[in-house]
């Protein structure tokens, strides 16, 4: 008889949830105010202040967060520094803002960049710096990068669509810099189905935001454009969704890093081959993803395969495969020789975590990676 399967990742919205989530929605059909209207208001203002930012505006997906920034940063025939190791987002929304990407190595430890790194990249043409938080990590490098960049005169933007509730020294990711993204895509720690917010403490900022995601008009109720803006609305119906996800929201990073805490134990002290990826001092994760390093020469996709063949265990896909470069369509980007991003995508492996994850499950999950060790895959 085969196991249950451990999944690698679960969303969980329980019948209290589902039941807030249909009155509201209830109310919106009714009423017909679906978009633009008080829950996307509430959304923004409650994300906010969760975050410790000042102003909170939500669009339709992270990638669009990422655009109207770095469209209101006017980065137009210019430079923008981004991590090698990242989703495609992060250098797509560069490129569709009219920028151009320049790839950052990465340093393995931490799955980001360095400001040492940062500082061998600016060149004249470099007006700013898009770090990532990869797994809902951020890197002990963060003061570091902020006085660097202050010193060059050079603003400094989150992609923090892993992050959310991840901080530093108590600092929430997304508040390091002029403003930060975050994606509520079904896969985050949060979600609203789809979805994503801008946070800032930059009034400007947000107010040009609110400007650019409704099609660049003046107003809600006049059809002036005076922005190259874009349909980047959340709908009330997504933002309701992303409402009752918020207020579960601690909790569900709380029980992230309860599992978390489990496994940095058995792996920490296990012969198991794979190697946790401790937090950086000072950092509390979220632990968007549970990152083990693999030993050099271990076949990832055939002990994965095996995990889940042998023992019911589905690991996630990576953070990330390979190097943005890798990319066909981003081929052009390659800057030469990036040792450290090819190191942290070709060695990194993502072990099962959610909210509603198992101690059971978890043990599972800590089993079967000392079984394949046993087995010699890793």
């Amino acid at each position: 008889m085969s196991l249950p399967l451990v999944p690698p990742t679960r969303i969980d919205f329980d019948a209290e949830d589902r039941a807030w989530i249909a009155e509201r929605m209830d109310e919106v059909l009714t009423t017909g105010q679906l978009t633009l209207g008080k829950y996307g208001t509430e959304l923004e203002q409650k994300f906010a202040a969760l975050h410790n930012a000042k102003h909170g505006v939500v669009v339709n997906s992270g990638t669009a967060s990422l655009e109207i920034m770095l469209r209101i940063a006017n980065v137009a025939g210019k430079d923008v520094l981004v991590p090698a190791n990242t989703f495609f987002a992060t250098a797509s929304a560069v490129i569709s803002a009219g920028g151009n990407p320049v790839l950052m190595d990465t340093d393995p430890t931490t799955l980001s960049t360095t400001a040492a790194e940062i500082e061998r990249r600016i060149t004249p043409k470099t007006v700013g710096v898009m770090i990532v938080h990869i797994a809902g990590f951020v890197t002990h490098e963060m003061p570091a990068i902020v006085d660097l960049l202050k010193r060059k005169g050079l603003w400094l933007m989150e992609d923090a669509a892993h992050a959310h509730l991840a901080t530093l020294d108590g600092k929430h990711a997304g508040t390091f810099g002029w403003a930060g993204s975050f994606s509520f895509y079904p896969t985050k720690v949060m979600t609203s189905g789809e979805g994503g917010i801008i946070i800032t403490d930059d009034e400007k900022m947000a107010e040009e935001a609110r400007l650019y995601r409704d099609q660049g008009k003046a107003s809600f109720f006049q059809n002036s454009h005076i922005r190259m803006g874009y349909n980047w609305r959340m709908s009330e119906p997504h933002a309701i969704i992303g409402l009752r996800h918020l207020h579960r929201l601690p909790g569900m990073v709380d029980a992230r890093r309860r599992i978390g805490a489990k496994y940095d134990a058995a792996l920490g002290k296990a012969n198991s081959g794979a190697r946790p990826m401790p937090a950086p001092k000072g950092c509390a994760p979220n632990y968007y993803k549970y990152v083990v390093m693999l030993p050099e020469g271990v076949d990832r996709a055939k002990l994965k395969a095996w995990l889940k063949a042998e023992h019911g265990v589905q690991c996630s896909g990576e953070v990330y495969e390979f190097p943005l470069h890798k990319h066909p369509v981003l081929s052009h980007l390659d800057p030469g020789n990036l040792p450290g991003a090819e190191i942290a995508c070709g060695r990194q492996m993502c072990l099962p975590i959610f909210a509603s994850m198992t101690d059971a499950e978890a043990d599972r999950v800590i089993a079967a990676l000392a079984a394949a060790h046993e087995a010699g895959l890793v």
